[in-house]
């Protein structure tokens, strides 16, 4: 019996997968450009949901306003399908749950497709892919999805950077995220916090007591930052106030090495002393072992 070839994702290469997710853009004369052309027209009863989609949520409201636009103008950009694994004749989703499902709203009866022969590693990182790219994802499922790309698939940082099209620092700052407390997190998900505001929060002594004041007085980020400084005297220590006399060099250096690694580092260098020591702080176990390979040299 022949063997399936094991094909990891990162194998075929990011940029490879990313050309199937790639969102279209309009030309100046109000055509659309980048949209691939479905391979196919497939009947919307033999389309089924991925249960390992990275996506749970879909908002009622505006899958009904997708729904109404799909009437209108269709589907633009076609799903992305796999041959269903288990199932002959049919067809699982790999990216476009949402299309589907505003599809079924506006009573389709034949959706756009494009299929692919994905495993089920690579069907995965081309949802999370997919929903970082297109959908108006809340802080903490885009940093989860980030986590994800590097955690399960191998992705740097710098890879991923340049792929999205974000910064290296975004990433590294919105993953950061992951190590608030999980009501903090859910104030993110409910769109009660920006995701500016919680990193502000991330540098105070109670993160959750100065969210939860940010929530109920409805504070600024600037006033976040300022409540978070002016509340670290109250607290100080002489390790406190020897990071307050730190120079311009230094703290840039801790800037830049926080967001190369996803962590936060403290740089302890006394002027005119060659020893010194650098304190690398994880939130989470899984950011530990992160840590660990770095250290070890495992990429």
């Amino acid at each position: 019996m022949a063997t399936k070839k094991q094909n990891r994702g990162l194998g075929r290469g990011l940029s490879a997968l990313m050309a199937d997710v790639q969102p279209e853009t309009a030309t100046q004369d109000g055509e659309v450009s980048g949209t691939r052309k479905p391979d196919m027209l497939i009947p919307i009863d033999r389309v089924e949901a991925n249960p390992d989609q990275p996506r749970r949520q879909f908002s009622k409201e505006r899958l009904e306003d997708l729904a109404n636009s799909i009437k209108e103008k269709g589907i633009i950009q076609p799903l992305i399908v796999r041959p269903h694994p288990g199932k002959v004749d049919m067809f699982q989703i790999v990216a476009g749950e949402r299309r589907w499902r505003a599809a079924q709203v506006a009573r389709l009866h034949e959706v756009p497709a494009i299929v692919r022969e994905y495993d089920d590693t690579e069907s995965l990182e081309v949802a999370i892919i997919e929903n970082i790219q297109r959908a108006d994802l809340n802080a903490v499922e885009e940093a989860a999805g980030y986590k994800d790309l590097m955690e399960k698939f191998g992705h740097t940082q710098e890879k991923l950077a340049e792929a999205l099209g974000k910064s290296r620092s975004h990433i590294a700052n919105m993953m950061r995220l992951l190590g608030l407390p999980e009501e903090i997190l859910e104030y993110l998900r409910e769109g009660k916090l920006s995701a500016g505001a919680a990193r502000a929060i991330l540098t105070a002594d109670d993160p959750l007591g100065l969210a939860k004041k940010a929530v109920s007085q409805g504070l600024s980020v600037r006033e976040i930052e300022k409540q978070a400084k002016a509340a670290k005297p109250e607290t100080s220590t002489p390790r406190a106030s020897q990071k307050a006399e730190k120079d311009a060099d230094t703290l840039a250096l801790e800037k830049s090495l926080s967001a190369a690694s996803g962590m936060k580092v403290l740089i302890d260098h006394k002027a005119g002393d060659d020893k010194g020591s650098v304190t690398i702080r994880y939130a989470t176990l899984d950011e530990f072992d992160d840590l660990c390979r770095m250290l070890g040299g495992d990429t």
